[in-house]
């Protein structure tokens, strides 16, 4: 696609976008002449603006040809947003309680209009440094991750449906190669994008770049990511990519989805639970040590893969019959070869995901992006001491993940 008929929006040309998009005003109550607009973007990529009327409110998000938090030395396709778009309605249709709701998408100018998450919901990763506890969460993930990964398999689709959906999204490639550098690649070797709480943890980043058995290990990771089509991912699913209140939870920004390995998603939540965890310790002060509140987050963790097992085991039984081809009925009929093949499907997604847990947490502290669990902690030798012990648990948990068989095994490797 070319950018031809493609311009960045800012305020004021939004309200006259909005005003010449009946799709967009009708949410506003066509009172589009006193709109309150804020820009919210987290400055990474793309320019995401909530837009207020007297009687609506709709979220407008754009994606820009290069990385907005880079600049144009670094372009990148703005058709990202196609597939965002498309995954956030195929997303919302398996798991409409909690993705939002497109309204509009306007692929010339990679536009996509959809429904406000209204306060006082706001971005789990803050609620995490924050301290706050999220009762429904681990729930509603695990509802979230089973339905979509379930329904975009070939445990439910046909392979003639099932290649289809591979081949539309095969041409988010470039989001893909993003992916496969800054989580699978960088981290390993010297790069100008990487960083890291220096110089404290100068030998530790040395330490990954020299490890050969880590090296082995990512690039069975990176050879899983890149060739297992197994469902539609969202591709992005760290604690970022997720908005919550006490009762409500709402994954949003699926821009990197495609037709990958399911442990990627479960792996990236898994995994970044895990660095909320081990940044803990950073946020503790005398008044709360934030001890009761790691529990709670080992406990989500644990509660987040034993739901996620049920809830996808369930769908797969009640649709032992279905379309699905990966299992046909007439021959995996009989009840012990049932059990047997559930079995080593999930051991074998339960290791895929820790995987990617691992590689998830590592980049995320010697790697280009890091996360606020651990950047808002003002005092950097507390800081790199969380981060250490994060690292040195995601380093195990990559090279170590074929021996330990359940989530309590895990954890076990984490306290």
């Amino acid at each position: 696609m070319t950018t031809e008929g493609f311009r960045v929006l800012d305020e004021k040309s939004l309200i006259e976008y909005i005003k010449a998009t009946p799709s967009l005003a009708s949410e506003l109550g066509n009172e589009v002449e006193n709109l309150k607009i804020k820009e919210v973007g987290d400055g990474n990529l793309n320019f995401v603006y909530i837009v207020i009327s007297p009687s609506g409110s709709i979220v407008i998000k754009q994606a820009i040809p290069y990385v907005r938090c880079i600049g144009e030395s670094w372009p990148l396709t703005k058709e990202r947003s196609y597939f965002e778009a498309t995954a956030l309605k195929r997303q919302h249709g398996l798991s409409p309680k909690h993705v939002p709701e497109v309204y509009h998408f306007d692929r010339t100018m990679s536009v996509i209009g959809m429904q406000y998450i209204e306060p006082p919901h706001i971005i789990l990763r803050k609620g995490l440094v924050a301290g706050v506890e999220y009762p429904l969460l681990a729930e509603h993930m695990a509802e979230f991750m089973a339905n979509t990964l379930f329904y975009t398999s070939l445990l439910y689709l046909t392979t003639t449906q099932h290649k289809s959906a591979v081949a539309e999204f095969c041409a988010n490639v470039e989001l893909c190669r993003l992916t496969e550098q800054v989580v699978f690649s960088d981290p390993y070797k010297v790069s100008e994008f990487n960083r890291w709480t220096s110089p404290y943890l100068d030998s530790d980043a040395e330490a990954v770049r020299n490890d050969k058995v880590l090296k082995l290990e990512v690039a069975e990771l990176k050879s899983k990511f890149c060739e297992k089509t197994q469902a539609l991912i969202h591709g992005d699913l760290h604690t970022g990519s997720v908005m919550v209140t006490h009762e409500s939870t709402q994954v949003i920004d699926p821009e990197f989805a495609f037709y990958g390995p399911m442990g990627f998603d479960v792996g990236a939540f898994i995994g970044n639970l895990f660095l909320a965890y081990f940044a803990q310790d950073g946020h503790a002060d005398q008044g709360n040590d934030r001890k009761a509140y790691k529990a709670w987050i080992i406990d989500t963790v644990a509660e987040t893969w034993n739901l996620f097992y049920k809830k996808f085991t369930s769908l797969w039984d009640i649709h032992k019959e279905g379309p699905g081809e990966a299992y046909l009925h007439e021959i995996y009929n009989d009840v012990e070869l049932w059990e047997l093949v559930k079995q080593k499907y999930m051991v074998d997604l339960f290791r895929d995901s820790l995987g990617f847990a691992a590689a998830k947490m590592i980049r995320r502290i010697v790697g280009v992006a890091h996360v606020e669990d651990f950047e808002s902690i003002t005092d950097p030798v507390k800081r790199a001491d969380c981060e250490r012990r994060a690292l040195d648990f995601a380093k195990n948990l990559m090279k170590k993940r074929r021996t330990l068989n359940t989530i309590t095994d895990v954890i076990s490797t984490a306290l």
